[in-house]
């Protein structure tokens, strides 16, 4: 083990419904995001990373649990006021972090069970600041979306705060920064994820009047993700001025590809809504296809990982935990035991392609495969809750990232060895998914 001082601090900052084309360091050229695009430059950049789940609390899970969506017990968005839903108790980043020693915090949105059970000061996190539900008004903090009666949700730990008037995302971005300065003298773990640019729309008048030119839709993302920008060069900024940036192991993702929900204006009168930008990959939130499932990543910590690459590893949520223990521990051989995903450090460190393997996902009837250059999806849609588009499709993803050429005509042995894989994949999980339905039943 290293000296004390060589252990890496460990911050993850995570976006919420950012697609794979809103970061000017991912082609984004109508809006700003020089701190992220710093951040990129100063490690790697992920471009094959994908979320485990097209949507908020399943890609939440597996990111936490080291594990598909639904060996971690969360396939499904969890509802604002649902009070027997939740990540079951099962070890998570924090709890491993912790268990080594590290201070662990959260700062924003948890999405994975409101009552107060599922709290994360229950999964292994000492502090909390934030909201337990889906989503909140950015000023008043309140939910009050579909037939649930509207709810205050904003906590200290499990103490209910208030703090009316003030932008979510730059509370968010300060309180972590305190943390950061406050436990700079031991190994910490600060958990960021950022509520931006889900809905609703909302962002002060400085960030919008930036982008006045853009679209009404356009521009208000912009301003969000540009609030959240600056959020995430605050926390950047606290870092190098205590002199923790080298030794601080910084990722940054979004759970799932932009969405075009109604909801996004609360009048519901923009229906057509296309704020959030995929990048020109297919899909958007909700669906398989790339532009609800292939997010913006990058992974930068200046003391192991070499600046400026751009890498060719095809990983997931589900690989965070394992590389962030490869990275505290200094040792693999351990790690994998109970967890699907795999460690991704020493191809980061190398700049190697990463280990042959497949990855599975599975969201209401969806399901999908990619291994190496080949995708096969069954029965995919292209956002939430629309028909189905493609009943079975395979596609060469190096050739053809956003899935226009339909090659299962042409391929007809890819696809039925998707077929197979995934069915033996869905017969594994299914029985785990079962197991966690049972503990639910028996908690009741």
């Amino acid at each position: 083990m290293t000296n004390e001082r060589r252990r890496p601090n460990v911050v993850i900052i995570y976006a919420d419904d950012l697609g794979w084309g809103d970061l000017g360091c991912f082609g984004a050229d109508d809006l700003h995001t020089p701190h992220l695009d710093a951040l990129s430059a100063s490690g790697v950049r992920l471009p094959n990373w994908y979320a485990n789940s097209p949507v908020c609390s399943p890609s939440r899970a597996a990111l936490l649990t080291g594990r598909y969506p639904a060996e971690a017990g969360v396939e499904a968005i969890l509802g604002g006021s649902r009070r027997t839903a939740g990540l079951p108790d099962q070890p998570t980043i924090a709890s491993e972090l912790k268990r080594r020693g590290w201070s662990t915090a959260i700062f924003g949105k948890w999405h994975l069970g409101v009552e107060p059970s599922y709290s994360p000061t229950h999964r292994g996190f000492d502090t909390h600041f934030g909201f337990r539900a889906g989503c909140v008004d950015y000023y008043s903090h309140i939910y009050y979306w579909g037939d649930e009666n509207p709810l205050h949700d904003l906590w200290q730990d499990d103490d209910e705060v208030w703090m009316n008037g003030e932008y979510l995302t730059s509370a968010i971005a300060r309180r972590a920064s305190d943390y950061i300065e406050e436990h700079a003298a031991k190994p910490f773990f600060a958990y960021v994820p950022f509520n931006a640019p889900h809905y609703p729309l909302h962002a002060p008048d400085e960030y919008v009047e930036r982008f006045a030119h853009l679209p009404e839709g356009r521009r208000m993302m912009a301003a969000m993700i540009a609030a959240m920008d600056d959020g995430v060069g605050q926390i950047v900024e606290t870092l190098e001025r205590l002199g923790l940036r080298d030794d601080t192991l910084v990722f940054m993702s979004s759970d799932n590809g932009p969405s075009i929900e109604e909801r996004n204006w609360l009048n519901g009168e923009e229906v057509s809504y296309t704020g959030g930008s995929a990048g020109g990959l297919r899909g958007h939130k909700g669906s398989l296809f790339e532009g609800g499932i292939r997010v913006p990543a990058m992974l930068s910590w200046p003391a192991r990982i070499p600046a400026g690459q751009d890498s060719s590893v095809v990983g997931s949520m589900m690989d965070l935990l394992p590389t962030i223990l490869h990275a505290v521990d200094g040792d693999e051989s351990e790690i994998l035991e109970g967890f699907s995903g795999q460690s991704v450090l020493n191809s980061l460190i190398d700049g190697e392609t990463g280990p042959d393997r497949r990855i599975f996902w599975e969201y209401e009837g969806q399901t999908a495969m990619r291994h190496g250059r080949w995708k096969v999806v069954l029965d995919v849609t292209e956002s939430m809750k629309a028909p189905v588009a493609v009943r079975e499709g395979v596609f060469d993803l190096e050739a053809d990232p956003h899935e226009t050429q339909n090659l299962r005509d042409a391929a007809p042995e890819i696809l039925r060895d998707g077929r197979e894989r995934i069915a033996d994949w869905k017969h594994r999980i299914d029985a785990v998914s079962e197991r966690h339905d049972k503990q639910r039943g028996a908690k009741r």
